[in-house]
């Protein structure tokens, strides 16, 4: 899922955070002016709480109107799997012709759709089912697929097909592989690592490539896009002589309200000198300050939005595709609800107004009032 529990902030914090910027600090007095990035990314995540088709009707006119440009939309067990995947698929799960619908309502407001389909880790949703349960990397979890055997490649294959058959004129695919847990703990992979040469890191970069060819191989044209933190603490060497920054763009993601702006400079700068040429970043609106948080903290999200700006400015110029910003409605498969997509609106329209102008001020706090028809927006109390 690309999620990390960040602690509860209080409000007095959530209030300071704001205030920073309302008023009139050297921050915001930095000349403001358009986006740094060409693509922004709403993410919409399916595994707790899908909207309705209708819903979404309603809520991609806004999006546009904020300043997407964009959907990721990851499926999990909403796709409308059939053959032997159909246990795959939700009872709620949307069907052909609404994943139609919503492709076309996407086109008509200028959102370039991205599919997610997770192919190594988080994939509870496939994994816990008994026709795939020989297919767990350990066989008490049901969150890592085992790489060794060829049959899981084909499952992950067979899904991707499945996506990609009901999408067009895709540019990119996101195949997730994001906390891969337990990796090389299964008993295949034990026996593997136990030649001198053999690291988990190789077996990672095993699967993730083999994904990635099959994507490539079976639709040219559509770029694969990988979460990043997998390969985050791989040498520039290993990276480099792998070949993997041939075959997929990174997905740079850290949702923390704080994090080391210079790290990621740092980290921006290893990937590009391991031939990657494009990246892109991942923030959060909401989903990412609490498990079974349910108001959603503006104030840590805006505050999050602005560091990865400060990165954007920093980054060679023309390596940053674009950024998605993450929207999660559970942790995990297994896991309870966070805030739901509704609650969630004002911090994405606040975050998405922040984006596109290169900041966040008081007119940017204005749009958003004008466009959500709200009088005054509490951007310093949960909303």
């Amino acid at each position: 899922m690309g999620t990390t529990a960040l602690g509860r902030p209080s409000i007095i914090d959530d209030l300071s955070i704001i205030n920073s910027y309302a008023a009139g600090s050297m921050e915001e007095n930095r000349a403001m002016g358009s986006s740094p990035f060409e693509l922004h990314l709403v993410h919409l995540d399916l595994k707790g709480a899908p909207p309705k088709v209708s819903y979404l009707a309603e809520i991609f006119p806004l999006f546009h109107e904020l300043g997407a440009n964009g959907i990721l939309l990851e499926y999990e067990d909403m796709f409308p799997y059939n053959g032997e995947l159909k246990p795959l698929q939700a009872n709620d799960a949307y069907s052909p012709s609404e994943i139609k619908e919503i492709i076309n309502l996407a086109k008509l407001h200028k959102l370039e759709v991205i599919p997610l389909v997770q192919t190594f880790g988080h994939m509870e949703f496939v994994l816990k089912h008994k026709e795939f349960r020989h297919l767990r990397e350990v066989e008490m979890f049901p969150n890592t697929v085992n790489p060794h055997k060829e049959e899981s490649l084909s499952l992950v294959s067979r899904m991707i097909n499945q996506v990609l058959a009901l999408h067009e004129e895709l540019r990119w695919f996101h195949i997730g592989c994001d906390e891969v847990y337990y990796l090389g703990e299964g008993e295949e992979s034990k026996k593997w690592l136990q030649q001198e040469e053999n690291t988990t890191e190789k077996l990672c970069l095993a699967h993730l490539k083999a994904v990635a060819r099959h994507v490539v191989s079976a639709h040219p044209t559509v770029k694969p896009i990988v979460w990043d933190d997998m390969l985050r603490g791989l040498s520039e060497e290993t990276l480099r002589d792998s070949g993997i920054a041939q075959l997929v763009e990174l997905m740079i993601w850290d949702y923390a309200p704080d994090f080391d702006v210079s790290s990621k400079a740092v980290l921006i700068e290893k990937y590009q000198k391991c031939n990657f040429p494009k990246l892109w970043l991942a923030s959060a609106f909401k989903g990412a300050t609490g498990v079974n948080q349910c108001l959603t903290l503006i104030g840590n999200h805006l505050k999050n939005h602005q560091q990865w700006l400060k990165v954007a400015e920093s980054a060679p110029a023309g390596i940053l595709q674009g950024i998605a910003l993450t929207g999660w409605q559970r942790y995990d498969h297994f896991s309870v609800l966070c805030e739901l997509l509704p609650v969630g609106i004002p911090s994405l329209a606040i975050c998405l107004q922040a984006l596109k102008n290169g900041g966040y001020s008081e007119k940017v706090k204005e749009n958003v009032e004008k466009l959500l028809g709200i009088s005054s927006l509490e951007t310093d109390t949960f909303m």
